[in-house]
């Protein structure tokens, strides 16, 4: 008799790349995301309606099935019939359905005052999408099992997975990177974000912040006892993260309208206790020529280069931060030990003895990029203190004038084949070293890891000429290791110097001795 093949399951990108497909030929690519999302959006809200409408039958309140409070008092959005994946999918095959989906969206958003603003206006009928085509995108939707992925950011899954898709189309241009969870993780394992103010100066779809508040709920914590505070560039994406967190019952204050940081800072006045943010890499002209010189934010500082906005996004950061505020974000490596404006911006942080930590992270770690990343953590107060987290008593000991370096390139393991992420034995491991040595029994629990991670003094850091790179510092048993990328290129492009100077001066010889020939080249 033969034997049955098991039939595989689907995963969720899996399906997502089906519905991609669905959609070739009729949405450009940098539509996706935005067109999937809110279906799912549409998909997960009625998933959870329907579990909490069973759970009221169950309990014998039948009589509450229509009241919208009983729904909101669980984090549920209260659907009118309308608007129901069900009632859309019984008419999945109508000519109008883009204006049922659209009907849907709106109706949702006037029910629910906290997505006031989250979700597309008359979107999808104006697309213009083939209505089989369309129809064939709902019917790959619904055989997501959105509550099963209910522990996960699946708003931010969808979206790292696309711009994975689309990395050369939209995000390596743009320098827009969702934040892999593990990264998130690791960042709030160590400043901890237990009470206060949170703030990203770059939101995207808020995947920061939803795992920052899953951090809260794993240490029993309580997310009513912090305050959400974020701003997004583009329109879309700024929906896409009100959408997000208005889903898990977050509040949040997301600015007013969608708008540049820069340009348009929707929080002034903001003093935050923690910084989550991973902002765009190597961001090039992020400002006019005589444009936002006497920003307050760079008050003290020189003001940062407009062929790139690595140094302005620190320099934003520093500025919102409280007067015992903690910062954690990730940048591209050059941000460690560039020249010119940036070189005296990071001398003067430096100095200030702002920097608390530095880590470099394992490359592949990001769909849509393999740039090589750090991990900044700035501390405004490093000083000697005691302070409560979570009701643990924590002592800490004078830091100042002293950096932590983590080397992390050979941390982390394989997933997904080509991608690495880090086990939640890593980001222990990786934050209770940190916490080691910020303590006051720093002597007797913390040490220095070949390879991996060393306390450095200032004395040290100022005869490295400021240079942040973690392995000028750490020490490594091999040589071989002890790989500095940045002075390897530095000396790769003077001898390339040398090489297109003698180059075009061997051009104007040749020039002239057939010029001399009478013949012009």
């Amino acid at each position: 008799m033969a034997k049955k093949t098991a039939a595989k399951t689907k995963s969720t990108e899996e399906i997502l790349w089906d519905s991609a497909n669905k959609l070739r030929g009729s949405v450009e690519p940098s539509e996706y995301k935005h067109v999937v999302l809110s279906l799912i959006f549409l998909k997960f809200a009625n998933d959870k309606f329907l579990r909490r409408r069973q759970k009221l039958v169950n309990e014998h309140k039948e009589a509450f099935l229509d009241i919208p409070e009983f729904y909101q008092a669980e984090n549920v959005f209260y659907l009118p019939e309308e608007s129901r994946w069900t009632f859309i999918m019984e008419n999945a095959k109508q000519e109008n359905i883009t204006l049922i989906v659209d009907s849907a969206l709106k109706t949702i958003e006037r029910t629910n005052k906290s997505l006031e603003g989250a979700l597309p206006d008359n979107y999808f009928s104006r697309l213009g999408l083939d209505q089989s085509k369309f129809s064939a995108l709902l019917d790959t939707i619904n055989n997501i099992d959105t509550l099963r992925d209910e522990a996960h950011d699946i708003v931010g899954r969808v979206y790292e997975y696309f711009l994975s898709k689309f990395a050369i189309a939209e995000g390596k241009g743009k320098g827009e990177f969702y934040t892999p969870k593990s990264i998130v993780n690791l960042i709030a394992e160590m400043i901890e974000p237990y009470k206060g103010k949170i703030y990203d100066p770059s939101c995207g779809s808020g995947g920061m912040f939803v795992q920052s508040l899953k951090f809260i709920e794993k240490h029993k914590g309580n997310k009513k006892d912090v305050s959400i505070y974020g701003q997004e560039l583009t329109n879309t994406t700024y929906k896409l993260a009100k959408m997000n967190l208005a889903i898990r019952g977050i509040s949040s204050n997301l600015g007013n309208k969608a708008a540049d940081t820069f340009g348009d800072d929707q929080h002034k006045d903001l003093k935050a206790d923690y910084i989550m943010a991973n902002p765009p890499f190597n961001l090039k002209d992020w400002r006019a020529e005589n444009e936002l010189t006497t920003d307050p934010r760079w008050a003290g500082y020189e003001v940062p280069p407009k062929s790139n906005a690595n140094y302005a996004w620190i320099l934003n950061m520093i500025s919102k931060l409280s007067q015992n505020g903690v910062a954690g974000f990730i940048l591209a490596n050059g941000a460690l030990s560039g020249g010119g404006e940036e070189y005296k911006i990071r001398k003067q942080i430096i100095e200030n003895d702002l920097v608390e930590a530095i880590l470099i992270l394992p490359g592949s770690m990001f769909y849509s990029t393999d740039i090589s990343v750090s991990m900044w953590i700035i501390n405004r107060n490093k000083k000697e203190r005691t302070i409560e987290l979570n009701d643990v008593i924590k002592d800490y000991r004078d830091r100042s004038n002293e950096v932590l370096f983590f080397d992390l390139r050979k941390q982390g393991v394989p997933f997904e084949k080509k991608f690495i992420e880090f086990d939640e034995n890593s980001i222990s491991e990786i934050a209770q070293h940190y916490h080691q040595w910020q303590l006051q029994t720093w002597q007797e629990n913390y040490k220095n890891v070949d390879e991996y991670c060393k306390s450095v003094s200032l004395d040290e850091i100022r005869k490295k000429d400021y240079s942040l790179v973690p392995s000028k510092y750490i020490d490594f048993k091999n040589i071989e290791e002890d790989f500095n990328f940045d002075e390897k290129m530095n000396d790769i492009t003077s001898d390339l110097k040398v090489l297109f100077d003698k180059e075009s001066s061997l051009k104007i010889e040749v020039e002239n001795v057939f010029k001399s020939l009478g013949y012009e080249l």
